[in-house]
């Protein structure tokens, strides 16, 4: 074209013909053949370093970006990847591996660790790897059967509502809330059943609310509930399930809100007014000091201070009550925050998971609260002092328990109490003193008779036993105290007991009562608790399956039955008092 703007006569050739091309490379090439060889290795040189920081910048992602979910490992030898942030529930869970990508918010170096309330920082849950990798013994595969059996009853008679009744074909609810399906969530995940996790998800997502207008219990609420919700969150990674924990948490915090700071047993979720239980003017100590560690996994899960604050205030009281030697009576006021003068000290009812939580508390958060740890030492000093007793004539150890403040002892124990060898056990394993493993040892022995020495194999919820002689049996059960509910507690203990010591011989004992719930608990919809344990002919099935068994009896069988002994990692994970594993948080 020509410009008629200035006295010359300018030729505009596009850049994509030859001619202008050959002219170009001809140019460079006599620029660059007039280099010397010094200035041409220099041009090289920074030539390669240009090219590669601009590969590795185009290729760059953040790690924390993309998690790599193996859906399907057998299709066409591809993994899928998935942003799990983006939707949850587009991801199909991992029950080969899971990864959880918390933080935790590091001291600075030289800092003192702060151990009071009110902290305006919460440690978040650590990275926790876990693998679960199915069944790897016939009899895993056995329990499975057994909870599939279960679950398929619960299902068509049930589904959504808190308990089955396999025997009328009905149900039982007793908050409303599906309790069976929350609490056997985890259970299903490390089994890896992925149709039932599928089933369980959905309903939590789509029909699990907490406006009841109805009175719950905050202590198993909070133990089924919140657990449940709080382990299969840190298991799937699946914020649904931290959001309707944290909702949940939301409302039972007023339980915290007495003149003393001790939570009342029972509130309202809708309208969020809480109270003490109709039935007395006083909590249960056992409950009120058995919420720690979920309402402190909520506080690390989500960043919030508030929940470990209210719970950790309530340790921090009840610390500060006068005790029998460590002991604590089973009743406590939260209005005064003083416990009922001459009430029973026991590790049964009501005051057994007190001294389960002392431990585990100090567990949980990196063995760094002291006081916990004084506390459940000096309690285990005040069972060897005043509760174990030993029968007549075979000398068997049992822990019994204190009347009337502390004057009487009863010889009776609850299988609630079979809890205590397991909990000893995870303590030696955590530094606590050896000989209390030696009172863990002989204790199981004794739950185990409790089991053997009946025809059903299948042990009452409370046995007496002969301290005078004045028989020839060592231990003995009234007729009002020999049902069995499919109670968790000695197979609780065998797990942790096999897991500390390799003695196949508790893989043996857990194996018979597995047995002993096959033959005398399942029926063609389920499994019932059953009236009698004396009798293999007149078991009086009471029609009812509690979301335990399915949470807790069932899991703890599976993980004993597990030829790997860290199948469940307890250098991860603190187990709660429902068998709902939440990480360790260390410093």
């Amino acid at each position: 074209m020509v410009d008629y703007y200035h006295d010359h006569v300018a030729v505009d050739v596009s850049p994509s013909e030859p001619l202008f091309q050959r002219r170009k490379t001809k140019s460079l090439r006599r620029q660059w053949n007039q280099l010397s060889k010094c200035q041409k290795t220099v041009v090289c040189t920074l030539s390669a370093m240009v090219f590669l920081i601009i590969v590795y910048v185009v290729s760059y992602e953040p790690e924390s970006a993309v998690i790599s979910v193996d859906l399907n490992p057998n299709e066409n030898g591809k993994d899928i990847l998935k942003n799990i942030r983006n939707d949850p529930r587009d991801v199909e869970p991992n029950f080969n591996e899971v990864v959880h990508e918390s933080q935790v918010l590091e001291e600075p170096a030289g800092a003192e660790i702060d151990n009071s309330v009110n902290k305006n920082q919460v440690l978040l849950p650590p990275k926790v790897e876990q693998k679960f990798t199915g069944p790897t013994t016939m009899r895993q595969q056995a329990v499975i059967k057994a909870f599939r059996h279960a679950w398929k009853g619960y299902k068509k008679f049930a589904w959504g509502h808190d308990h089955l009744k396999p025997i009328t074909e009905s149900y039982h609810d007793w908050f409303g809330l599906g309790l069976t399906i929350v609490d056997s969530l985890d259970t299903i995940f490390i089994m890896g059943l992925k149709e039932e996790y599928t089933e369980a998800r959905d309903w939590v997502d789509k029909h699990l609310h907490f406006e009841v207008n109805r009175d719950v219990n905050l202590f198993e609420v909070t133990i089924r509930v919140l657990g449940g919700l709080l382990s299969i969150y840190h298991f799937s990674k699946d914020d649904m399930f931290l959001q309707k924990a944290t909702d949940l948490a939301d409302r039972l915090l007023p339980c915290f809100e007495s003149e003393s700071g001790i939570p009342f047993s029972d509130i309202n979720l809708f309208t969020r007014k809480a109270h003490a239980p109709k039935w007395s003017p006083d909590s249960s100590t056992s409950e009120v000091t058995t919420i720690q560690l979920e309402f402190r996994d909520v506080s690390r899960a989500t960043g919030d201070p508030k929940y470990e604050n209210a719970a950790e205030k309530v340790s921090r009281l009840v610390h500060k009550l006068e005790k029998k030697d460590g002991l604590v009576p089973i009743f406590i006021n939260a209005n005064t925050g003083q416990f009922r003068s001459y009430s029973t000290i026991t590790l049964g009812a009501r005051g057994d998971s007190y001294y389960e939580y002392l431990l585990k508390q100090w567990i949980q958060t990196g063995k760094t609260l002291d006081y916990l740890k004084e506390d459940y030492i000096m309690a285990v000093e005040g069972i060897e002092k005043h509760l174990v007793k030993r029968t007549v004539p075979n000398g068997f150890l049992f822990v019994g328990e204190l009347l009337g403040g502390g004057k009487d002892f009863k010889p009776k124990m609850d299988h609630l109490t079979c809890y205590l060898p397991g909990t000893l056990a995870l303590g030696v394993h955590f530094g606590m003193p050896n000989s209390h493993m030696k009172l863990a040892e002989e204790l199981l022995t004794t739950c185990y008779q409790t089991y053997a020495q009946q025809p059903t194999f299948l042990a009452p919820e409370i046995t007496y036993f002969n301290i005078q002689g004045e028989n020839s049996n060592d231990m003995y059960v009234k007729s009002n105290d020999a049902h069995n509910l499919l109670r968790p507690e000695f197979l609780e203990s065998l797990w942790y007991m096999y897991q500390f010591t390799g003695n196949a011989t508790y893989q043996e004992w857990g194996w018979r009562i597995f047995q002993g719930f096959e033959n005398y608990t399942k029926v063609s919809n389920g499994y019932t608790s059953i009236g009698n344990v004396r009798s293999t002919t007149v078991v009086r099935p009471k029609d009812m399956m509690e979301s335990f068994f399915l949470s807790e009896t069932l899991k703890y069988l599976y993980l004993l039955f597990s030829d790997n002994p860290r199948l469940l990692d307890l250098e991860k994970y603190v187990v709660n008092s429902e068998a709902h594993p939440l990480p360790i948080n260390v410093i």
